[in-house]
């Protein structure tokens, strides 16, 4: 299946005679060294990578790393200086003006750092302009407008203007703008940066909670890792113009490619960061004899003493072997093994570690990690997540002797 967005090979030089500079680049190339050799600034080495179609994609790096570079070429405010940018199978580096102005009109929104909000216009009029520009005539963008103002809570706002707003209340007009547009891509360059922690935290959720709802395809910005485990899909690493890493929050923490990417994590807290599937293990046994003769009988054959009981696709709760011999001598094997098994351990498979430590401390035994339908997807196992705790413990010690 083709991405949405492929980037292939890319190489951009800033100077006065970037072809010429290309030909000196080789594998062995660094930025020091182009600019030393050249008088030209190598912003980025032989990126390639693809974005799929309804996934936050987020681009980190230190300042200097390339990201904003390489996010400018998705709507080609920036040129290659070779290599290309495929949209649908499309590449835009080969598109005339025309169709690059039809590119950015239709596909392609942007949300930037300092808002880019124009100040003559009212909050109204700032989120209908990507409408009026589409060329929607008049009644219909401002009830667009309008809607979306009242989808990021902004309604009443309507008649006022930028300099009447706060920081995170003009960055949400900025957020609804791009989302009246009603493109499939949009671009967020260190969209929350400027925020203050808690304006920035609710916009974060906001933008989760629209991608969840919309399935638009965002590619957003930062230097900050704990934005990005917060909101992305995958990441990608930059440092000095070269990709380092792409891969889910979880690759990236238990991962690292290189000493560079295991660094940036380094300081993360794990327990608050991974979620408890990124630990889950398959059970012991899945547990599916209805009278508990038939679950003692299973259990012995798995030769384990304990079990997680599925009946009828959903997780019905542990059974131990103790459990079901006491239940034989008072009830008989015909009982109903569901009337033994143990419900109240049980963990929604998108819950943080650190939010279930608790209920992983008062069970006896590896605790069942739950789908939202109710399904058995494993078990976590008290050991794995004291090993994930152990690492973090590690760093911070070692970075106490270190200072």
């Amino acid at each position: 299946m083709m991405s949405l967005i492929e980037i292939k090979n890319l190489t951009t030089i800033f100077g006065k005679n970037p072809k010429a500079a290309l030909e000196k680049l080789s594998d062995n190339s660094n930025k020091q060294q182009m600019l030393a050799e050249t008088n030209h600034v190598l912003a980025l080495n032989n990126i390639s990578l693809t974005i799929e179609a309804g996934e936050i994609f987020v681009i980190m790096g230190l300042s200097g790393s390339g990201k904003s570079t390489l996010v400018r070429h998705i709507n080609r405010l920036i040129d290659p200086t070779a290599g290309s940018v495929l949209i649908d199978g499309v590449d835009i580096v080969g598109l005339s003006r025309k169709e690059l102005l039809e590119l950015r009109r239709k596909r392609i929104a942007m949300v930037f750092q300092r808002f880019g909000l124009m100040p003559h216009y009212t909050v109204l009029e700032n989120v209908a302009y990507g409408l009026q520009i589409q060329g929607v005539k008049s009644s219909e963008r401002l009830d667009a407008a309008k809607q979306w103002l009242e989808r990021v809570g902004l309604a009443g706002y309507e008649n006022q203007y930028p300099e009447q707003l706060s920081g995170g209340m003009q960055q949400r007009v900025g957020l609804a703008r791009a989302l009246a547009s009603d493109t499939d891509i949009i671009l967020m360059d260190e969209a929350f940066s400027a925020l203050d922690p808690l304006i920035r935290s609710e916009l974060q959720d906001e933008v989760v909670n629209l991608q969840n709802t919309l399935g638009k395809t965002i590619v957003f910005i930062t230097h900050d890792l704990d934005e990005a485990l917060r909101l992305a899909d995958r990441i990608a690493i930059l440092k000095d113009g070269n990709l380092i890493q792409v891969g889910t929050p979880n690759d990236i923490l238990l991962n690292p490619a290189d000493a560079y990417v295991e660094a940036f994590v380094r300081d993360v807290n794990r327990a608050r960061a991974l979620t408890v599937d990124t630990l889950m293990q398959p059970p012991e046994l899945r547990l599916t004899a209805e009278t508990i003769g038939g679950a003692l009988a299973q259990m012995r054959r798995a030769q384990t003493d304990i079990g997680y009981l599925v009946d009828d696709g959903k997780y019905a709760g542990v059974v131990t072997r103790d459990a079901l011999e006491e239940a034989i001598k008072e009830h008989g094997a015909g009982h109903a093994t569901s009337e033994v098994a143990d419900e109240t351990h049980a963990i929604a498979q998108d819950t943080a570690i650190e939010n279930a430590l608790q209920t992983m401390l008062d069970s006896e035994h590896p605790v069942a990690i739950v789908t939202e339908e109710g399904e058995l997807a494993g078990v976590i196992n008290q050991q794995d997540v004291g090993e994930i705790l152990a690492v973090s413990d590690k760093d911070e010690k070692s970075e106490e002797k270190e200072a």
